[in-house]
Parts: structure tokens; sequence; C-alpha cells
């Protein structure tokens, strides 16, 4: 059963509104995501951005690097909007911003949010005029910011000056604290000019990216320790596969853990061909595995050992899952609450029982050696013994009409 959630408590910060979706105050914890693919084809742009929102992705960035992107992004927002798909999008923008937007102001009103990096909105004298420019875009269409630090762009001017302020010190610091430093102030500062420019303070986001867990995790708890704004977090440049999943949960878990983050991205490398909507599930399963929130029925299943007499507990748990998340998009207004449901699949008899009886519904199959027949238990109780070929396709209909009978919407 789902743990309560109230054993972590949120790091206060002030609320911003993303289109629909509040990121920040009292809000859940909020899974984006970003497209790879070229912008300025608006129709495969548009249906990668439904295909992440379909997965999960509750706000979706797009790269607006040219022109042609940038007017691109009104008939994207358009095809969304024509197939139902309602994600805010978000502009993510790199040293030309300040003229695109001047360019093409139907995308400054399409978007919905956009990401400015300090680090590379502009150099030398001409920095402050375009990050200005950028936030006058804002203010004049009521756009909420992301201000988005990370150590692979960091403001050289800033890390130079910082530099030469640590070479006078008596005790000068290692490089790796001055980086950091660089990293907080950057994003701070910015923050600060941002509102002195005229932005509202409860329009800006900020985040502070590195590609290293423990540097990751510091950065954030400085960033939480000297700001309200809320916090976007990732870990850059992931990864691909395992190691991409595995550094990212250890680098947001231990932060969303003590309450700071707003907002998540896992940005993994797909592999070749492979679909995008890998990291939104995986920002999922990471807030729903502390218990921060629920999005689909998660499975129960051992890892199989020598009790275990065939890998059939193995086909029935990947179906059953696959099952379950195939069904949510329809399920989450037919079935309020299915979200947070639990199913058991077990291969054995030693904790088999066990799991299944503290799932919402579960099934003990059998292991080497054991008597040919699978118990079910809903809420704790055996309600029926299954045997034969056919018993995936039985426990799959008993699910449905778990779900069914349990939280079927009431009918005003």
């Amino acid at each position: 059963m789902m743990a309560s959630n109230t054993l972590i408590q949120r790091h206060p910060t002030v609320a911003v509104q993303v289109g629909h979706v509040t990121v920040g105050g009292h809000a859940p914890v909020v899974v984006q995501s970003m497209t790879n693919t070229d912008t300025a084809d608006a129709l495969r742009t548009a249906i990668q951005c439904a295909e992440l929102a379909q997965a999960g992705s509750e706000l979706v960035r797009i790269t607006v690097n040219t022109q042609a992107a940038a007017e691109a992004v009104p008939e994207i927002r358009e095809r969304l909007d024509k197939m139902g798909c309602n994600v805010p999008l978000i502009g993510d923008f790199h040293f030309n911003g300040h003229k695109l937007l001047s360019a093409v102001p139907a995308c400054a009103e399409a978007l919905a949010k956009y990401r400015i990096n300090p680090g590379n909105v502009g150099r030398g004298k001409n920095r402050d005029e375009q990050f200005a420019q950028m936030i006058e875009f804002a203010c004049r269409y009521d756009k909420p910011v992301r201000i988005g630090v990370n150590w692979g762009s960091l403001d050289q001017e800033l890390l130079a000056r910082k530099l030469d302020e640590n070479s006078k010190l008596s005790q000068p610091l290692e490089l790796y604290e001055v980086m950091h430093e660089a990293l907080i102030e950057s994003a701070l500062t910015s923050a600060a000019k941002a509102e002195e420019y005229g932005l509202p303070h409860n329009h800006i986001i900020l985040s502070c990216k590195l590609s290293e867990v423990q540097g990751l995790i510091r950065a954030y708890r400085d960033m939480a320790s000297r700001c309200d704004y809320p916090l976007h977090l990732g870990l850059t440049e992931a990864g691909m596969g395992s190691k991409g999943i595995v550094a990212s949960t250890a680098a947001l878990s231990v932060l969303l853990q003590e309450g700071i983050g707003d907002t998540i991205r896992i940005s993994l490398t797909p592999e070749p061909g492979a679909s995008r909507d890998k990291e939104v599930i995986v920002g999922q399963e990471i807030l729903q595995a502390l218990g921060l929130r629920s999005f689909t029925p998660q499975v129960v299943a051992c890892p199989g050992c020598g009790r275990t007499s065939s890998d059939y507990f193995q086909h029935l748990a990947s179906q059953i899952q696959t099952w379950l998340r195939e069904q949510m998009p329809s399920w989450r207004s037919q079935y309020p609450g299915v979200e947070a449901m639990s199913v058991a699949v077990m291969g054995c008899v030693v904790n088999g029982p066990g799991e299944s009886k503290h799932a919402n519904i579960g099934i003990s199959l059998p292991g080497s050696g054991e008597v040919p027949v699978a118990p079910v238990y809903e809420d704790g109780h055996k309600t029926v013994t299954l045997k034969g070929d056919a018993i995936a396709q039985e426990f799959q209909g008993l699910v449905q009409a778990y779900i069914e009978r349990t939280y079927k919407r009431e009918v005003a």
C-alpha cells in the first residue's frame, strides 16, 4: 500500500503558474521533459509533445534556436490544442532568444514559460541588455521564467571575477569551491536582476544543474537555504541506460527526501530509436517510490531464485505492469485513486502470500515443488485459487474487476 507522504516536509517556495500547471507553493512536484525533434518541423514536434504528455509529462520544453523554430511554435501550440492536448510549452532559449522573441511575437505569446541560461544570454556589455530584453518580453506577455544555470555553460565573466577574488585571499579556496559559489551567485543575482527589470517574484523558477551527483546535492541545498523561488531539479547530461537512471535517482531522491525541489526532469540519453518517454516514466517512478505522488498502480514482484520453477511470474509481472500503465490515460478519469493501487505478482510461497496480502490485489504463483495452484488475495483476504493454463488472463480479469468495483467514480 502507498505510504503516507506526510513524512516529507516540502521546502517552502512561492507558487508559480505555468499555463494551467502550478509549480511550487503547496503544489505536487511536477514532472517535465524535453523534445529532441527539430522544432521547425511543427508536425513532428507536436506529435512528440503529445506523446510525452500522454506518458505523463506535465510540462514539455522545446528548443527555440532559429527563426524557423520560433515561427513554428504557434503552429505547434495550435496542433496540440486540436489534439486535445493542453500541456504547457516551455521555450528553451540560448544566445539569441532576445532576437527571436522580438522577431516572432506570436512565439512569445504561445509559450507558457521561457528558459534563460545566464551563461549564454550574452557577452560583455551586451549581456545585461539582452537579459533585460528577455525579461521585458516575459513581463509583456505575463510569462514565468526559469533561470537555469548549468556548470557546462557557466557565465565565464562571473567565474573569472570569482577566481580573481579568490586568488587574493590569504587562503584561496579550491577551484571546485569557487565554481560552486559562482553557480549559486549566477542564479541568485540573475533572479534579483529579473525582479529589478519588473518580473514578479512569483514568476521566477531557478535551477542549478551539474552532472555530478554530490555536487548537485550540495548546490541545491545551498540554493534552498538562500531563496524561496521554486527549484527545478535535474542531473544534467545524466547519461544512458542504468547509469543515467541510477545517477539521477541517487541525486534527486536525496533532495526530494529533504523537501527540496518543485519540478523535475530526468535528462536521459535515449537508446538509438527508443521512445523519449522513458525519462518521464523514471521521473514518475522516483516520485512514487518516495511517496510524494502516485501516477500508476505499482507492481510488486519478486526477483526470482532457486525456488521459482519457471519464468512465468516474470512474464506475468511484466504483462500486468505494461497493461496497467497503458490503461492509465483512460483510468484517471474513470477510476479516481487507482494510481495508488498496488498489485503483487510473486513467484513462490516464501514471501508470496505475505506480499499478496499487503497489496490491494496479489497472486502467489507456485514455485518449484509447490502445489500447482495460485491463490489470489484482495485487501488481505484470499478470494480465489487459480490453476491451469489461463492464470494470466484470469488474474488480469480479476484486477480489472477489482478496479471497477473499488475505484469507480460515484455518479452524482
